[in-house]
């Protein structure tokens, strides 16, 4: 069938007010011009669609069951049809970014609050989640675009670093690694450790570098979030390699944070699907994580 949206329309506008006249003044078409549209309508269906008489315009059957159904679908393409238009605007619209909790609480904030101000007209939507949650979120389409600590796999992804953060020890004050100015990793053998669980990007990076050199450790506890693991190591649970971000910038009160070496620091990465070009406001978003990001590292 070779049905136009004008058709569409102008059976919409007769369904509604039942006269061919007040539907022509309402889209802007003669008499003629509507009737001949609803003629083309109903010869593509092959069914009646309205019994016009002198005096007044009828829906038939199958002219209901269309009107029925024909405002969701017309309103939900003029929205389609909005949205898609947006998309070559960059300066308004809704941008989605997931992103995992350390970056979330640590990075995100500043990046919202600079969006605020240099482009207020665009609305910045944080969804807060798990690594693995990021990336999927990012892979369906769920959002634009993610930021997460570098995966294992990134085959389908686009991804660029816009920041290194190497990974500290964090000990109480008093204990015997804090009165060195850095730690080896080689150090921490035999320690009991409080550390992120595998939901963390981090985690599988710190169990790297302790394999890589020769620390045997025993994890006493695996969480989910620093400020847990921080109160843990108060409690002499165990000690924590944690990456520096997660530091709180008000400071660690009763613990202390040294240098491993040598350095071995995780990557941060904003990614987006491969071959899918951003929207322009999206695009304009990624630019200004990058450098709200780099300005803060700085």
């Amino acid at each position: 069938m070779n049905i136009t949206l004008r058709q569409l329309r102008v059976f919409r506008s007769v369904a509604a007010g039942r006269n061919f006249s007040r539907a022509g003044d309402e889209i802007g078409l003669t008499q003629p011009a509507v009737s001949r549209a609803i003629g083309e309508l109903e010869a593509q269906l092959g069914l009646r669609l309205l019994d016009r008489t002198t005096r007044e315009v009828t829906l038939t059957v199958a002219g209901q069951s269309l009107a029925a159904r024909l405002d969701r679908v017309l309103d939900e393409l003029d929205q389609a049809l909005h949205d898609v238009a947006g998309l070559a605007d960059a300066h308004g619209g809704k941008v989605r970014v997931a992103s995992s909790p350390t970056l979330s609480a640590n990075l995100m904030p500043a990046c919202i609050a600079a969006c605020a101000v240099q482009a207020p007209s665009i609305r910045f939507m944080l969804l807060d989640r798990i690594q693995q949650d990021v990336l999927d979120s990012v892979r369906n389409g769920a959002v634009d675009f993610g930021l997460v600590i570098e995966p294992s796999s990134t085959e389908d992804l686009t991804f660029e670093t816009i920041l290194s953060d190497p990974f500290v020890l964090v000990t109480p004050e008093n204990h015997a690694l804090a009165q060195k100015k850095n730690v080896r990793w080689s150090a921490l053998d035999g320690l009991p450790l409080v550390l992120l669980d595998h939901a963390s990007g981090s985690r599988r990076l710190i169990d790297d570098a302790l394999a890589q050199h020769g620390a045997v450790c025993d994890v006493r506890q695996e969480l989910g979030h620093p400020t847990t693991v921080f109160r843990m190591v108060e409690a002499g649970i165990g000690i924590s390699v944690m990456p520096a971000l997660a530091l709180p910038a008000a400071g660690l009160g009763a613990l202390a944070a040294r240098p491993l070496l040598p350095r071995v620091q995780r990557n941060i990465m904003l990614i987006r699907r491969r071959n899918r070009a951003l929207s322009p406001v999206a695009e304009r978003v990624w630019a200004l994580v990058r450098e709200t990001v780099a300005a803060s590292a700085r």
